[in-house]
């Protein structure tokens, strides 16, 4: 949820709060003060007339006494707003005013629950609907002395008619319910525009900061002019953070460049006395053989140890030249060299590497497959640097398989063309494949028993990519590894040697 939503749903549901509080408060105060104004009413009206009323004892025809009680005439002929009626539970005797006989109403008579709570409380005031019409009802009672003990002799009821006052409030609640929704829609729009304006200042900081990472540009800085806020602060801050890491940045790409030109000067440096080395070895080689040839030296003992010496010296310096040009190679590589590369025909380049191949030095049968895949495959490349890569996996083949055969065949799929180098060497465990392109990684520790510097592979994997290719390995230890080297296709032969043909025929 997204702080534009939570600031507003905050917004809100506090006003929402308040509306209710305030609505329900003002309703209910002003139902509760007209409410005890009809009532007070009711009941001073009531009282005035209920103290007119005088119980008086009558002799029956039987000789029996009786009670007898009813309505004043003027309270009979009252037409107010009020209504009173008067029942006599001895006679069965019920009087109306008159207002209440034009209606045609009678009050509704009172349950046995409701009399006890008149006896004991001496009043009794309810709302009851009288065919559907709101009213407030006062009741009384009338009691005598019989037998020695007040008896409940009859009731006197005044009512008051709340249709009119119920239909008003009625009203008032629908108006307070939709004036309370309609407040609340438009504050939550409101609130939701202003969320948006407050908000806005960081929508331009995220949009800046976004434009920043996906330019890798640590100069821009996120432009801000507004008020000096927690916005303007936070603004602040990251720029000062991009300011640290541009001045961080910096220094580190100095310190990698300042590493990748070492590199690069050391190994062109290298290779020169590496060089004279070599040749001159070559050349006391040459001389010394030439000289026991002819006899003029008398300890041949100590001119075998000397060549011994100079094979050693040649032996070393050859796989110095070796990791210098390793090093050249990924200095190149570190530093953005961009090879030259051009379209050209794979199989020629795969027919020279298995015939110089031969010439390795190998102890296992060395196989050429089935190469009817690259007939008509051109690819876009650098001839020299294609070569490199495929003896590169080549000799590793040889040089950890002792027995079995190394095998070098072709495959299509879709648009790529692979070249397979398969082995039955030692192999590898799963878990190794993922680190053996990292400079210096040997896989297993019995591989130190075969020369080699660690950095093949990784070579290998820079020309690939430079290639736009893949390398796919599979392995399984103690039985062999098979690496395919797949590059895409540009286009057949026959549609390369015609498009050449007719630039040559242009030219001319």
């Amino acid at each position: 949820m997204s702080i534009r939503l939570r600031l507003t749903l905050w917004y809100t549901g506090i006003l929402s709060v308040t509306i209710l509080l305030f609505g329900f408060g003002l309703y209910g105060l002003l139902y509760f003060n007209n409410y005890n104004y009809y009532k007070e009413d009711l009941t001073n009206q009531a009282n005035d007339v209920y103290a007119r009323i005088q119980p008086r004892m009558v002799i029956t025809l039987g000789g029996g006494v009786s009670w007898d009680f009813g309505l004043q005439g003027r309270d009979l002929l009252k037409s107010s707003t009020t209504f009173y009626q008067l029942d006599n539970f001895l006679n069965g005797r019920t009087d109306k005013s008159s207002n209440l006989q034009q209606l045609q109403l009678t009050l509704p008579e009172l349950t046995d629950k409701q009399k006890q709570a008149l006896i004991q409380d001496q009043s009794l005031i309810r709302k009851t609907k009288i065919e559907n019409l709101d009213f407030i009802v006062y009741s009384l009672p009338i009691t005598v002395l019989k037998n020695g003990q007040q008896q409940l002799a009859g009731v006197f009821q005044a009512a008051v008619y709340t249709e009119s006052f119920e239909k008003l409030f009625a009203l008032l609640r629908i108006i307070l319910i939709s004036a309370s929704i309609v407040t609340i829609l438009l504050a939550a729009s409101i609130g939701w525009f202003l969320a948006r304006k407050a908000l806005r200042p960081i929508d331009q900081v995220i949009a800046a900061a976004d434009q920043i990472e996906k330019g890798a540009d640590l100069g821009n800085r996120i432009n801000y002019d507004g008020p000096d806020d927690e916005i303007g602060r936070l603004t602040n801050t990251i720029n000062g953070m991009l300011g640290r890491l541009q001045t961080t940045y910096s220094d580190l790409e100095e310190a990698y460049r300042r590493q990748r030109r070492f590199v690069s000067d050391a190994s062109h440096e290298l290779r020169t006395p590496l060089t004279t080395i070599r040749g001159n070895v070559d050349l006391l080689e040459k001389m010394w053989r030439q000289t026991a040839a002819i006899g003029e030296l008398q300890d041949r003992q100590q001119l075998e140890m000397s060549l011994e010496a100079m094979h050693d010296i040649a032996g070393e310096s050859e796989r110095m030249t070796r990791l210098v040009n390793d090093l050249l190679a990924l200095a190149r590589a570190d530093a953005g060299f961009q090879m030259e590369k051009s379209e050209m025909e794979l199989k020629p380049i795969v027919d020279q590497v298995i015939r110089r191949a031969q010439l390795l030095p190998h102890n296992v049968d060395w196989q050429a497959g089935d190469l009817s895949a690259l007939e008509g495959v051109v690819v876009i490349g650098n001839r020299d640097y294609l070569q490199q890569l495929l003896f590169i996996f080549v000799e590793n083949a040889f040089k950890y398989t002792e027995h079995g055969y190394v095998k070098l065949d072709a495959l299509r799929m879709n648009d790529q063309i692979g070249v397979r180098i398969e082995d039955t060497g030692i192999g590898m465990d799963k878990e190794e494949i993922p680190l053996i392109f990292e400079r210096f990684y040997r896989a297993d520790p019995s591989r130190g028993k075969t020369s080699g510097t660690g950095l093949g592979l990784s070579i290998a994997k820079w020309i690939i990519d430079e290639h736009q290719g893949s390398i796919e390995v599979k392995t399984r230890k103690d039985e062999g590894s098979t690496f395919v080297i797949w590059l895409p296709m540009l286009e057949d032969s026959t549609t390369f040697v015609h498009r050449h043909s007719l630039e040559e025929s242009n030219q001319v």
